[in-house]
């Protein structure tokens, strides 16, 4: 990825000259000091013929001290600066919607009557098969799972880390609900999850291969409730109801989506599950919210580093040097 070199506050650099104008404007520090009185001072003065001087003695600046002292300052200016490297813009993904998979697993679910990669495989491990590349796509979304049976629980609450919810997936098993199929139970479930989030976009998907057996809450009833809430309740139908040994009700999960103004599928095997999810991706396309991102380097800590070390390095150096003639003044006296 390409990057660019830029200081983001490029005016500090004015600041530079500051030292030299301040010793050019201001007058050297006059330090009082208690004076020496020397007898016959003035007799000195004639025949010395050196008139003694009111002002004081200015001493000569190191030229290696001035300059060490500008190069601290230009550094420290230079990490106020904020220099950093600049990369390309990108574009960051931003959730738009909660996409809640509800999943029969109740005893039905075990047939081995698919056939997944050539051999015989149940309804729920054709599902699971399908779903984990579903989900893998969804990109963009916040993705919840609700599994039921007899009664419906919470699996993975809406999230926005795919690779958890596919595994919370794969961790799942038939009759862990219980061997009845609870449709409107499973719903009314899923409304609650959307009731706690704050995205207005809610889809829900509700996958099982039974008739509704449940007695406490009717799927249409519940359908209304999610109608209410402006939640869109895809259904999809596991089997082929014209075989006998199927209890699939079309006719009440065809109703459940028309209530929600959302679709129903049917999928009688593998191939047709697929393209299920292709039609539905069609339905539900992954509208995500684009904002600019760029990435950013800071740099500022590389000339921080070098002004704290210069100033280590001067000030052991002065340290070394006024020590130095602190021992040669004691032995003179």
């Amino acid at each position: 990825m390409p990057e660019n070199f830029e200081l983001a506050y490029k005016w500090v650099l004015f600041l530079l000259p500051l030292p030299f104008l301040v010793i050019w404007l201001l007058p050297p520090l006059r330090i009082k000091s208690a004076a020496l009185l020397v007898p016959n001072l003035s007799k000195t003065e004639v025949i010395s013929g050196v008139k003694s001087k009111k002002s004081a003695l200015v001493k000569p600046r190191n030229r290696i001290v001035s300059v060490a002292l500008f190069i601290i300052w230009a550094l420290l200016l230079a990490t106020l600066s904020s220099p950093r490297l600049v990369g390309e813009p990108e574009l960051k993904i931003k959730t738009s919607r909660n996409f809640l998979i509800v999943a029969d697993i109740s005893f039905s679910m075990a047939n081995n009557d698919w056939y997944l990669e050539g051999k015989r495989a149940t309804r729920w491990q054709a599902v699971k098969s399908v779903m984990h590349e579903f989900i893998s796509k969804r990109t963009g979304d916040r993705m919840g799972l609700i599994f039921f049976g007899s009664s419906a629980y919470i699996q993975a609450p809406f999230t926005s880390d795919l690779s958890t919810v596919d595994q919370l997936l794969d961790e799942a098993d038939v009759g862990m609900a219980g061997q009845m199929t609870n449709i409107g139970k499973a719903i009314v479930k899923g409304i609650e999850m959307f009731d706690q989030d704050t995205i207005k976009t809610k889809v829900m998907l509700v996958l099982t291969d039974g008739v509704d057996s449940g007695t406490e809450i009717l799927p249409l009833d519940a359908a209304d409730m999610a109608r209410k809430d402006s939640i869109h309740v895809y259904t999809l139908g596991i089997g082929n109801p014209e075989n006998s040994g199927s209890d699939l009700d079309e006719k009440t999960l065809r109703e459940i989506a028309e209530l929600t103004e959302a679709t129903y599928f049917r999928a009688i095997d593998t191939d047709n599950l697929e393209q299920v999810y292709t039609e539905l991706d069609k339905l539900e396309p992954i509208e995500f919210e684009e904002e600019s991102f760029t990435p950013v380097t800071l740099l500022y800590i590389y000339p921080l580093l070098g002004a704290i070390g210069l100033a280590l390095v001067l000030s052991l150096i002065l340290g070394s040097i006024s020590l130095s003639r602190s021992v040669k003044t004691k032995s003179d006296l």
